[in-house]
Order: C-alpha cells, then sequence, then structure tokens
C-alpha cells in the first residue's frame, strides 16, 4: 500500500507538468499536421516501389515532410538506415575526408559511436582508418559543457562539430534547444565553414524546435525511437543543409545514387502514421520520466533528471548503487513488459558497446527504446537508464513492480 500511496501523490504533484507535457504536444502535432496538409498527403502515398526504388512518390514526399518539420531544407528517412547509429555513421562519412578534424564538444560520445570514430576497435573502416583526426572537449567538473574551452576550440582544420544531444550513458545533463543554438553560434563565430552536427538520437519533439531550426547544418536520429511513434518497424533519417544530407544518402547508397533510391518494401504508411503518433508517444514518456524520478528521488536515489526539471530526451537516470539492484530492476521491468514478460535479463555483451550491458526491452518493435525500456552497462555506478514509454501508467505500474522487488 505505501508504494501504491507514493505513486498517487507523485501523479497529484506533476499533474500541473503533465498539463504543460499536453500542451506542448498540441505545438508539435499541429506542425506535423501543418506539413501533411501542405504536402497534401494522401493514401496514394502509401503505395512504394519495389527494385531500385526510382520515383517513390511516397518517399520523396515523407522526405519533404520532415524537412518541414524540422524546420530544414531537406531530410532523407530510410528503412535502409539500420539504427541512429548508422544513420550518424552514413552523416559522419558522407561529409568527412582525410585529413579533416571532427571536434566533439560535449564530452565522450555514446558507446556506440566509439568504433564508428576508431577510439575502440581495428580494422573495420573506422573513421580513424580513413584518416579523420577527433579532438573532444571534457565536461566541466559540474558535467556542464565547457563554454570557455569550447569558445577558443574550432580551427581551420575542424570540418565538423558533434553535438550529442542526448546524456547517452553519461551522467550529465542532456542538451536543450538553447543550449544547442548557443553552441552553432560559438561554433561558426570561430570558422563558418565547420559543419555543426547533432546526433538528435532520443530528442525529437521534447521540444518545439528541432536542432536544425536553431542553426544546426546536419543531424540524425533512429525511426525506432521518437519519430517512429513506436509503429515504425525499422529505419533512421537525416536532415539539415540539402548538400549534407545528399552525402551521407550518396555513404548509405552509393556517389551518384544518392537519396534517389532505396526502396521503401510498403513500409510507407507505418512511415507517415509513425510520424503523427510521435509527438503524443514522446508525451507519455515524458510524463514517466517526471514519475520515475519523483519516486526515486522520494526513496533517497540520485536521479538525472530531477523530477521538476524539464525534460531534454527521453531518458531518466536512476543511480543503484550496485550491479545486484541494476539487474533486480531491469527484471522488474521486463515482467511487466508486454512482449517477453517471462523473459529473465542477464547481463551480456551487446554489439557496440565496451561494457556488458543488461537490458529490459519487451518492446513490440525489437529493440525500439520509445516503447519502455531500462538497460545499463555493468559498470559503476551502476546506473539505470530508462526510456520511453507509450503511456505514462504503464510505466506507473512497472514502478509498483520495482518497489515490490526493492522493498
Amino acid at each position: 500500500m505505501k508504494h501504491l500511496s507514493l505513486i498517487h501523490t507523485a501523479e497529484q504533484a506533476l499533474s500541473p507538468i503533465f498539463s504543460e507535457i499536453d500542451a506542448q504536444v498540441k505545438k508539435n502535432l499541429l506542425k506535423i499536421l501543418d506539413a501533411f496538409a501542405n504536402h497534401r498527403v494522401g493514401v496514394h502515398h502509401f503505395s512504394s516501389v519495389s527494385g531500385y526504388g526510382h520515383n517513390d512518390l511516397g518517399r520523396e514526399t515523407l522526405d519533404k515532410v520532415y524537412a518541414q518539420v524540422m524546420g530544414c531544407e531537406s531530410a532523407a528517412v530510410r528503412i535502409g538506415l539500420v539504427s541512429g547509429t548508422h544513420a550518424i555513421a552514413c552523416a559522419l562519412f558522407g561529409v568527412l575526408r582525410p585529413g579533416d578534424e571532427m571536434l566533439a564538444v560535449a564530452g565522450a560520445p555514446y558507446d556506440t559511436l566509439e568504433e564508428v570514430i576508431g577510439l575502440r576497435g581495428e580494422g573495420q573502416g573506422s573513421l580513424k582508418d580513413f584518416g579523420v583526426d577527433y579532438r573532444q572537449l571534457e565536461l566541466t567538473a559540474q558535467g556542464s559543457i565547457d563554454w570557455q574551452a569550447l569558445s577558443t576550440a574550432v580551427t581551420a582544420r575542424t570540418k565538423l562539430v558533434l553535438i550529442q544531444r542526448s546524456c547517452g550513458y553519461s551522467w550529465r545533463q542532456s542538451l536543450s534547444i538553447e543550449e544547442i543554438e548557443k553552441i552553432v553560434h560559438i561554433v561558426k563565430k570561430q570558422n563558418k565553414n565547420t559543419i555543426c552536427f547533432v546526433d538528435n538520437c532520443y530528442g525529437e519533439f521534447i521540444e518545439t524546435r528541432e536542432p536544425t531550426a536553431v542553426g544546426a547544418d546536419l543531424m540524425a536520429g533512429s525511426l525506432i525511437k521518437n519519430p517512429g511513434g513506436t509503429i515504425v518497424t525499422a529505419g533512421g533519417y537525416v536532415a539539415g543543409k540539402a548538400e549534407l544530407v545528399e552525402a551521407a544518402m550518396c555513404r548509405l547508397t552509393a556517389p551518384g545514387i544518392g537519396s534517389e533510391g532505396g526502396a521503401t518494401l510498403d513500409q510507407n504508411r507505418l512511415l507517415f502514421q509513425g510520424l503523427f503518433l510521435a509527438p503524443g508517444m514522446v508525451g507519455e514518456a515524458m510524463k514517466g520520466g517526471h514519475l520515475l524520478s519523483y519516486v526515486f528521488d522520494a526513496l533517497g536515489y540520485e536521479v538525472n533528471p530531477l523530477p521538476f526539471a524539464k525534460r531534454r530526451d527521453i531518458i531518466q537516470g536512476i543511480k543503484l548503487g550496485s550491479p545486484e539492484k541494476l539487474i533486480a530492476f531491469c527484471k522488474a521491468i521486463q515482467s511487466c513488459s508486454p512482449i517477453g514478460s517471462y523473459i529473465d535479463p542477464i547481463p551480456a555483451r551487446t554489439p557496440g558497446y565496451e561494457s556488458s550491458v543488461v537490458m529490459a526491452g519487451g518492446t513490440f518493435i525489437d529493440g525500439s527504446t520509445s516503447e519502455f525500456s531500462a538497460d545499463g552497462p555493468l559498470r559503476e555506478p551502476y546506473i539505470v537508464f530508462c526510456q520511453g514509454g507509450t503511456h505514462w501508467t504503464h510505466i506507473a505500474i512497472a514502478i509498483e513492480r520495482v518497489l515490490q522487488v526493492f522493498g
């Protein structure tokens, strides 16, 4: 009963924030509806072309819809992008050349980018293998962007600045749109030709503007995260300046083909519908994040973000302090999942990750982090990262299950 009481108290305390989130969902949905209307989306756009995928009207129209929604010149939405990491890699390899320098400005990148950059692994064709140099600006002792260091970090050789919007497997604050805009301004002041690239995973529709609407040159993300609305079966997107988007697509397909090829395999309806559903799903995930933060903060755990802090992505971190609690937490979440509730998550090596990772994710789309999931690397301080959620009431049920296990 005490568990139910705590969750009920959290729901009441967070009611004003839930109302604010609903108002934001409405603004983002209106933006999407305007794009659908502007490009006269109809049922004929749900058909697709086989083979090479040339002249796929649905795909071409969806690209235009995404570009309008994201506030940029061009976008490419492709089911051939197998993950957010793949979309990011296509963008990076598309625009970087031997002798160029890439500068990460928000500390260490997400684990799965380490092998793309060449920080781990050898002989796989990383950026390092192709002669691209890499630097990163460390965070301050408080875990924030080092603005002073950034003000002098960009040189004539800095071809691209990597801005990771989400916290990833770190304890830093994820970046707000206002902070991304500030980073872009500082970078361009030093070198107007430096490309500002944003890893936008977990961040779409958290606010009412996207990075490309505030000056970022290029960004990329996954369709089994926010913009897929939990129903898109696979894929990713890149968006930004037209020439940069095309360069990324030439990496995905081939030079000379670029964005003009790629069959959509009868997925167009899901791609359109997922985008339509996305703001509402993101809003529910945000509410669930607030609820998780409130409950575990009240129980004395360190949480990031804090209960009443503005959301900057769909991730909620909780420092559990021991591998036993991390595994128990994930098992409890899995037991409340609609798919595979009978499975016991166990730590294991996962492709792209340095540490063993325990993952709970009984999702309809395998690996979907816009559906409710929880995971964490088996390393100190044993943080569990909770993501997504189709409706916050499901997250409330899962919290109750975790509290029962924790006693």
